[in-house]
Parts: C-alpha cells; structure tokens; sequence
C-alpha cells in the first residue's frame, strides 16, 4: 500500500479530525488501499516477521508475538487488510450477542500529550451473528480470536447465559475467545470479577466449550481466555487467577483499560472534557506490567499471558514479555504509531533477544519477574 512511510505525515491530518471519524476513515483507507489480493501479499511480504519460527500458545501456532487487541475491529470486517501488517494475530471484537448501538458520541478522546485514549464506547458493535457473516467472509490466515461481552440490556443475573449465547454463535470462526469482564463502559460489568460469580460464568463457557468441541468432533476444546481490569490489588488478581485455575481456563489478558486519571500530564479541562471511560495507553503501561508479573509469579509461569497496555516501542514490548507475558497486544500505540508498529516491535524484539544471549522468545518470558523476586 503506498505511503505506509509517510504516516508520520498523515497523522497530525487524522488528529484534527474528532477521534472516532478518524478511526472510521483509516479503516475504509486500510480497506481501500488493500482491497486486492495482491496488494495484501505485497505488503505482508514487506511487513511480516517470521524470524521467531513457531510459538505455540495454548495449542495454536503464532507466527509472531504481536497481535492487535480487540477494539480496533469490532465487527471482524478488516481483518484480512489488519493482518497483512504484520500482526501475528488479530483479536476482533468486543463483540455481544445483541447487536448494539453503543454509547452516545462523542465517545472515543486523545490525550496526546500522554499518548493515550479515553474511550465509553460500550461495546457498540452489530452482534454475534453478524460478526460470524463478517469472519466467514473475510477471515485472513492465521489466528483470529474473537473477545466476547455482556449485552448492555441483559441485566448481570442474565450475563451467563447471554454471553454462552455470544460464545456458541462465534466458536466456529474463532480460534480463540476471550471473555471481557473489565470494560469499565458497561454498567455493572466489573462485578462479574467477583469469584463467585466468574467461577459460575467460566464453568458454564467451559461446559458449552466441551459439549461444542465434541460435536464438532475437533481434538479439544477451543482455548478460552479471560481478560481483566488493571484496578485490581494484589488479592483480588489471586481470586481471579485460583478460579481462572480451577476452570482451565487457557490464559490471561492483562489488563484493559484503566478508570485512573493519575499522573497525567494533559490539563485538568482536557480530561475533564474527555469525562468518564477507560484509560488507554503510556499511562497503563507500567500498571499492566505490575499485574503480568503479579499472575507470572502466582502461577510460576504455568498461565500464559497476553500483554497489553502502553506498548508503543519494542522496548515496552520486552519490558512486558519479560515480567512474564508470552504474546504482546496493542491498540492505543497502534493508532499514534501507524501500520508499520508491528514490523517494528517484532525486529526490536529479536535484537533484544540478540542482545541477550537467548535463542528463543520463550527464553525471555518472564525473566525480570524470577530474577527481582
């Protein structure tokens, strides 16, 4: 696609637009510009990193650690053009079995001074079903995993059932699920981390997993993953990792955004006008990094994680892989540092690893998180 190169031109023309239209309309451009089959090749031959050779994480091959977080393609509809940069995996969504309209707009703000977001959006997106359409359409090669929350009109004493309704719909076209239970835009969503209540939601995602799994008659059943707030202490990540234990669950998503306005440099007005959501960005990095090497040291390592949260440069992807995270995620950083980012963090990482001494990313993970405890 031309003019990959000159992005950092093109983003101040994409910051004067309010953030969500300039979202939209770098998607249609994506879209636009890859809309052959031999524009995408062109590109993913120029961006693609398959120097790591296989990483296997919960059963599926990846052919790099990078992968874009859900929330940049809600609806699956960009993910052949997504995937041709570079990205070792897509995760598409977050999406609800009822289609929904979201919050009211504006909804999505930059805070450019922090190289961060603030985000309501409220898990706007056009429901399980058609997402399934979208992904049949024009699902990409490579791993696809579909994030999966609660309909906003579903009260919390309906959530199980309503998100077994999202999770069967999607699990064909999904080669992973993962389960959001910390947005902060959904009423009452973060309940849903208490044990009590994630045990019974994660055992009966498990117990449709299985019975899905066997009709299908594949070898087991689909990884299930589970992706939680960053507003945690150090018991409560306990919790959730003993009852994520006890239902096999396949990983952690560590963390989502963040309600925390500390230590911004942005005016007081600036976020003041952005108002209530989650914090996405430089800011998280650090905290997310802390509750990776929280669930690292819990479990020894036994729990793979996938970071996510402030990763701009190779650097803040290391820093995640090394306090134990084994896949990196990006979203925020993805939009302030353009389509070449995955390119980027994935040839960082191999000096880092150069650097290093160690022959494999699996070497890596973890590292800091041994040695300073």
């Amino acid at each position: 696609m031309p003019g990959l190169s000159f992005y950092s031109l093109i983003r101040p023309i994409l910051f004067r637009l309010p953030a969500e239209s300039a979202h939209e309309f770098a998607l249609k451009a994506l879209r636009s510009g890859l809309s052959t089959s031999c524009a995408r090749e062109a590109v993913a031959i120029r961006l693609a990193t398959r120097e790591f050779g296989s990483l296997n994480r919960f059963g599926l091959e990846f052919a790099n650690p990078i992968g874009l977080a859900a929330g940049f393609d809600k609806n699956g509809s960009y993910t052949r053009e997504l995937a041709s940069l570079g990205f070792g995996f897509i995760e598409v969504g977050t999406v609800t079995n009822q289609p929904q309209p979201g919050n009211p707009k504006p909804r999505l703000f930059r805070l450019p001074k922090d190289r961060a977001l603030i985000n309501r959006l409220g898990f706007n997106n056009v429901g399980a079903a058609q997402v399934v359409e979208n992904l049949r359409r024009d699902r990409p090669d490579g791993v696809v995993g579909v994030n999966i929350g609660k309909s906003r009109s579903v009260p919390i004493e309906g959530a199980v059932s309503d998100y077994i309704a999202s999770f069967e719909k999607v699990y064909d076209v999904a080669d992973y699920v993962s389960v959001n239970v910390s947005s902060p835009n959904t009423p009452h969503l973060r309940e849903l981390q208490t044990p009590e209540t994630l045990h019974s939601l994660l055992s009966a995602l498990q117990a449709s997993n299985e019975r899905l799994a066997a009709r299908s008659a594949i070898p087991k059943a689909k990884p299930l993953l589970l992706k939680i707030a960053p507003n945690l202490t150090t018991e409560e990540i306990k919790s959730i990792v003993e009852v994520a234990q006890r239902a096999n669950i396949a990983g952690i998503i560590a963390t989502n955004t963040t309600t925390g306005r500390d230590g911004l440099k942005s005016s007081a007005s600036e976020i003041a006008a952005a108002g209530d959501g989650g914090l996405s960005g430089a800011p998280l990095r650090s905290r997310s990094n802390d509750v990776i090497r929280t669930i690292y040291r819990l479990t020894n390592g036994s729990l793979p994680i996938v970071g996510v949260g402030g990763v701009f440069t190779a650097e803040d992807a290391w820093e995640k892989i090394c306090a134990g995270a084994s896949l990196i995620q990006l979203y925020t950083g993805f939009i302030y540092e353009g389509p070449t980012i995955a390119r980027q963090l994935n040839q960082g990482l191999l000096t880092f690893l150069s650097q290093a001494g160690l022959d494999s990313l699996d070497e890596a993970i973890g590292r800091d998180a041994r040695e300073n405890y």
